[in-house]
């Protein structure tokens, strides 16, 4: 196989986009061979980008068309796990958006699916190519920083406007999308903390519902998380406040990050803090540090994960994130509605068949409302 066919699995927004990278010469070990939409419309507008593939209104006709090796799919949240179970009977290799899915189970059963199947399988998790996270990553894991103390993500640039709402009847419900702010902007962030940080013990979260928006989903949230080591996260994110900040600040017995504005700032002590705490005399000395600083402009992140996922499969390279992976950043947001609407803590992992009977009834009141 010199190149790998790909048929994308959704033309919207997100499938549009991908397309475009491959045509403008991003992704050179794939090839766009066909396009599944249940929108006829969608198709036509990507007939026109790119001719000579192959449309279709049914993914599983696209799928056994034999015309393309991996599917990529970028459809509604719920739809991720069903259809990437449908490329994994037919030994196609898949790549989906994020989030994996809406509820943990569903995403635990695809990923049982995928390791059965053999598959490439991975998850566009784009952030993980950033440069500054990479070497956030590095210092944190690397024990660099020393015994995890606190991390801190103010990401509060998420503005959208009640446009942006209006704009889908799926938009913004739990039926449509499963969440917010949550499921729909914060999945990377959400990601990159499991990634940098570690997966908390367990968590406590405050979600407001429609706060800023005329929805029913959260358009503001604030989640507390604990470990088993005593370090703690505070997550705070919303679509309701501009101008919004993104600042990531992580402490450990050695240091400091404050990854913000395209800058890593690093702050190295000298000494340990809790063996400077207990031998210094004087009782306001301040630390003594060393200073580092990074920056690095933003690659094309999706066009990065994308050939990765070629690469992995014509030639055995490595996923920048595999799909199995995907579950992750899903329970801590499960966790975290859970945590909401039940005003309790929850470990993680939380309690599947509780976080579907809550969201299936929430499901059940938009149906009875009038759009």
């Amino acid at each position: 196989m010199e190149n790998l066919r790909l048929g994308i699995i959704g033309m919207g927004n997100m499938g549009s986009g991908h397309l475009q990278n491959i045509l403008d010469g991003h992704c050179p070990n794939i090839t766009v061979t066909a396009f599944a939409d249940i929108n006829p419309d969608k198709l036509v507008r990507a007939a026109k980008k790119l001719p000579s593939a192959v449309c279709f209104e049914n993914v599983g006709a696209m799928l056994e068309s034999g015309l393309v090796d991996a599917a990529l799919v970028a459809v509604p949240h719920y739809d991720h796990p069903s259809c990437a179970m449908e490329c994994f009977k037919r030994g196609i290799h898949c790549i989906i958006e994020k989030p994996a899915g809406v509820y943990v189970r569903q995403v635990r059963e695809m990923n049982e699916a995928a390791k059965k199947s053999g598959v490439v399988f991975a998850v566009m998790f784009n952030q993980r190519t950033n440069p500054l996270f990479i070497r956030a990553r590095e210092i944190v894991q690397g024990g660099l920083l020393g015994a995890p103390k606190r991390f801190v993500w103010i990401v509060t640039n998420w503005y959208r406007t009640q446009s942006y709402y209006d704009s889908g009847d799926w938009r913004a419900t739990w039926g449509g999308e499963g969440g917010g702010v949550l499921l729909n902007q914060a999945p990377h962030n959400l990601d990159l903390w499991q990634w940098i940080f570690g997966m908390p013990e367990k968590i406590h979260a405050f979600c407001s519902f429609g706060k800023y928006h005329k929805i029913d989903v959260e358009d503001d949230v604030t989640i507390y998380g604990e470990y088993a080591n005593g370090a703690t996260a505070v997550f705070i994110s919303t679509t309701g406040e501009a101008p919004g900040t993104n600042r990531l600040e992580i402490s450990g017995d050695l240091g400091k990050l404050v990854l913000e504005d395209g800058k890593l700032k690093w702050w190295k002590l000298d000494t340990p803090e809790r063996e400077f705490c207990f031998t210094r005399k004087e009782g306001f000395y301040e630390a003594p540090t060393t200073y580092e600083e990074y920056s690095a402009p933003a690659p094309n992140g999706h066009a990065i994960v994308l050939e990765r996922f070629a690469d992995a499969i014509l030639h055995g390279g490595k996923l920048v994130a595999g799909g199995d992976e995907g579950i992750h950043s899903l329970s801590i947001s499960n966790a975290a509605y859970l945590s909401a609407w039940t005003n309790q803590w929850v470990k993680l992992p939380g309690d599947e068949a509780l976080f579907e009977k809550y969201l299936n009834e929430l499901c059940a009141k938009e149906k009875g409302k009038k759009k």
